[in-house]
C-alpha cells in the first residue's frame, strides 16, 4: 500500500515538473516563434567600389559624369530597380541624414543637379539617390557605423606571410580590373557585376574575417583612433583586427535592422562598399526576420 502511494507521489511530482518545464519552454520560444512566423523581410546587397576613388582626374574612362558612364549607370539602376525595393539604405552615417535628406529633397524637385556636389560622384547618389526618384521614394537612408581601420595595421607575427600573400592576390585583382577601368575595356555595369560575384565576395570575406585568425603573437603598426589598443591582445593580434571589422558590421546591421523597423519596409536594397557584404550577409542569413536576395540574377539580367 506504502509503495502504491509513493507513486503515486513521485508520478504526480514528475508530471507537475513536466508541466513547469513545458510552460517555461513556451515562454521562451513564443517570441522566436512569432518571429519566425511573421512574413521576412527581404534584403538585397549591392555590393559597390567608391566611384570617388574610382575617379582620375583627366581620364574620362574613369569619371561617372561622362555619357558614357551615365548610361552603365542607368544600366545598373534599371537593373536594380526590377527588384522593386521599398527601401533604399546607402553608406552614409544615420548622424549624416539631415544632410542626406535635404540633398534628397532638391534633387527629387530637380533642383539639385549631382555634378555640382563636391562628392556628386559617390554611389549613394549616382545609385541610391537615382533609383530612389524613379521608385517614387521619398527617402533614402545612410546605415552606415564609425569604426574599421586599415588592413596594412596588420603586418606582422607568426603566420603573417599568409595574410600578406593573401592580400597582395586580391590586390592584383582588384588593380586589374581598375587598369581596364581606366584602360576603357571594362565597363561600369561589367565592373560592379564582377564585385558581386559570390567568387568575389567571398575572397574579400575570407581575406578579412578570417585569414587574419591565423596571425598571432604580433602588435599592429600605426594603428588609427578607431583601434583601442588598450584591449588588444598581442596573442590574437590577427582575431583582434577581425573584431575591429566585425563590430563596425555589427553595428551597421543594428542600423539596418532599425530603419527596417522605423520604415515598415517588406523589400530593402543596400548599397554599400563590397568589403561589407559577406560579413553582413553572414549576420542575415541567421535573422530569421529576413530573406537574403541575390543580387546577381538582377544585374545580369537584361
Amino acid at each position: 500500500m506504502y509503495l502504491g502511494k509513493y507513486r503515486e507521489i513521485t508520478n504526480r511530482i514528475a508530471t507537475s515538473m513536466c508541466l513547469r518545464v513545458i510552460i517555461l519552454l513556451t515562454g521562451l520560444l513564443f517570441p522566436f516563434s512569432l518571429l519566425a512566423q511573421s512574413t521576412p523581410a527581404q534584403i538585397m546587397f549591392v555590393g559597390c567600389d567608391h566611384l570617388q576613388q574610382v575617379y582620375r582626374k583627366g581620364n574620362p574612362n574613369t569619371d561617372a559624369f561622362t555619357p558614357r558612364w551615365q548610361q552603365e549607370l542607368a544600366e545598373v539602376v534599371n537593373r536594380i530597380k526590377a527588384y522593386k525595393p521599398d527601401l533604399i539604405l546607402v553608406e552614409r552615417l544615420p548622424a549624416d541624414q539631415p544632410a542626406l535628406d535635404s540633398l534628397y529633397t532638391l534633387f527629387l524637385n530637380n533642383k539639385l543637379a549631382l555634378a555640382d556636389l563636391p562628392d556628386g560622384r559617390a554611389e549613394e547618389y549616382q545609385l541610391g539617390f537615382t533609383l530612389g526618384k524613379q521608385l517614387g521614394l521619398k527617402k533614402i537612408v545612410g546605415v552606415n557605423a564609425p569604426g574599421g581601420t586599415s588592413q596594412s595595421i596588420l603586418s606582422n607575427g607568426h603566420n603573417i606571410e599568409l595574410y600578406l600573400q593573401e592580400n597582395a592576390r586580391l590586390r592584383a585583382l582588384v588593380t586589374e580590373k581598375y587598369t581596364q577601368i581606366q584602360a576603357g575595356s571594362l565597363s561600369f555595369s561589367n565592373y560592379i557585376r564582377f564585385l558581386n560575384q559570390p567568387e568575389t565576395v567571398q575572397k574579400v570575406y575570407h581575406l578579412r574575417y578570417m585569414t587574419p585568425a591565423r596571425v598571432t603573437n604580433g602588435h599592429f603598426t600605426n594603428p588609427d583612433k578607431m583601434v583601442d589598443t588598450a584591449f588588444v591582445n598581442p596573442a590574437y593580434i590577427g582575431a583582434e583586427l577581425i573584431s575591429v571589422f566585425k563590430n563596425r558590421d555589427y553595428k551597421i546591421y543594428s542600423n539596418i535592422v532599425t530603419a527596417q523597423l522605423a520604415q515598415q519596409a517588406k523589400k530593402i536594397v543596400v548599397i554599400i562598399g563590397v568589403a561589407h557584404i559577406g560579413s553582413l550577409q553572414s549576420i542575415f542569413r541567421d535573422d530569421p526576420a529576413y530573406k537574403l536576395v541575390e543580387s546577381v540574377p538582377y544585374l545580369n539580367h537584361k
